[in-house]
């Protein structure tokens, strides 16, 4: 069997050890006679896979003992509701939109409250980062809303902004675990977990424990409550078993690897390998500003839709597949999270070179 390269900006890549392990234990976890997904969740073996895949979240961001882990369901979307229904007191909050996800959380916050816009890249479609250094915020806001890395388009937050004594709230659902973060400096961190963690279906959420409110309206559905999710660790309703196994492993995989500190420097040269292709092509240029570019996910293209087809449908047959972009962006998009490894970005590039000779 050959495995592709996988460039699908999410579900993503896992890593390949990952796999084989859970692979291997597939029908029999640890001679307890059943699969993972078979246990129940109240069981003390899934409670300790519960347990581990925490504390290796922990140690691996760092994050300290004032702040909650939790892991559920409904996708980062969810938390586009969850967000405001918890944290919303005086009913205002700021957000930054610089992509498709943190516009459609906006206006989902909308629903909740008033939203204020303080800054916005989709003048020039979502293709750089504005500047955060002294925003015009709400006095009352509750919160300023961010999306630290944007998949879509391939731009990241360099520096964060200046909320002036406001609670930061991030999306990082294609960053998490890419570098080294800061947990302190924000009061709710989220993730999806199909990009750059595990399988679709698993959230996660780290949130500051002073912000895990219980002062809620009666009415307020049940699944919606931070406060109940953290009374509970993450199994007020049955959670998802198999993803959180395997986000574990992960875990478990970069620790193996020297942690944060040392996939981010694998995730800087394989950016780079790419960037610096892309800064002296003649085919294919970058579609984002240069300082605002990600490690995760970089956008480019030709000036021909015609050629970026073509470039598309020879990679597949080359093994380098789901590198097509957006469709509202088009061209072409490599997401190298970190189990994508450096033979797969050199393929690529060594690709591009031979498409763009015979091509130009």
């Amino acid at each position: 069997m050959k495995r592709v390269y996988n460039f699908s900006a999410g579900p993503g890549v896992l890593p390949e050890a990952v796999l084989q392990e859970a692979a291997a234990e597939m029908l029999d976890y640890q001679n307890n006679g059943m699969s993972v997904m078979e246990m129940s969740h109240r069981s003390a073996m899934f409670q300790k896979i519960l347990d581990d895949a925490q504390n290796d979240l922990r140690t691996l961001m760092n994050i300290p003992s004032n702040y909650k882990v939790l892991f559920l369901q409904g996708g980062a979307t969810t938390q586009f509701s969850m967000i405001p229904m918890n944290l919303l007191k005086n009913g205002v909050a700021d957000y930054i939109v610089t992509g498709a996800w943190a516009k459609k959380a906006a206006k989902e916050a909308k629903k909740f409250g008033k939203i204020n816009i303080v800054a916005s890249s989709e003048d020039k479609n979502f293709s750089y980062i504005p500047d955060v250094s002294d925003l015009l915020l709400s006095d009352d806001a509750d919160y300023l809303h961010m999306c630290d890395n944007n998949t879509i388009y391939g731009t990241k937050f360099k520096k964060l902004p200046n909320a002036k004594g406001h609670i930061l709230v991030t999306d990082i659902s294609s960053s998490i675990l890419s570098e080294e973060i800061d947990v302190t400096k924000f009061g709710l961190l989220y993730a999806g977990a199909q990009k750059n963690v595990g399988p679709a279906g698993t959230t996660i959420v780290i949130i500051r424990e002073d912000l895990v409110r219980t002062d809620l309206p009666e009415n307020m559905p049940v699944m919606m409550r931070y406060d109940i999710h953290v009374e509970k660790g993450s199994m007020y309703n049955t959670p998802p078993t198999y993803g959180i196994y395997l986000c574990g492993k992960v875990f478990k995989w970069l620790l193996n690897l020297g942690g944060i500190k040392a996939i981010q420097k694998i995730n800087e040269e394989k950016a780079a390998l790419l960037y610096d292709y892309l800064d002296q092509s003649q085919l294919f240029k970058g579609t984002v500003e240069k300082e605002s570019r990600s490690l995760m996910n970089v956008s480019f293209k030709t000036n021909n839709p015609e050629i970026d087809a073509k470039f598309i449908a020879q990679a597949k047959e080359n093994n380098i597949v789901n590198i097509k972009g957006h469709r509202s962006t088009g061209g072409m998009r490599a997401s190298m999270y970190n189990a994508m490894p450096i033979d797969g970005v050199k393929a690529l590039v060594a690709f591009m070179e031979k498409f763009e000779k015979e091509n130009i």
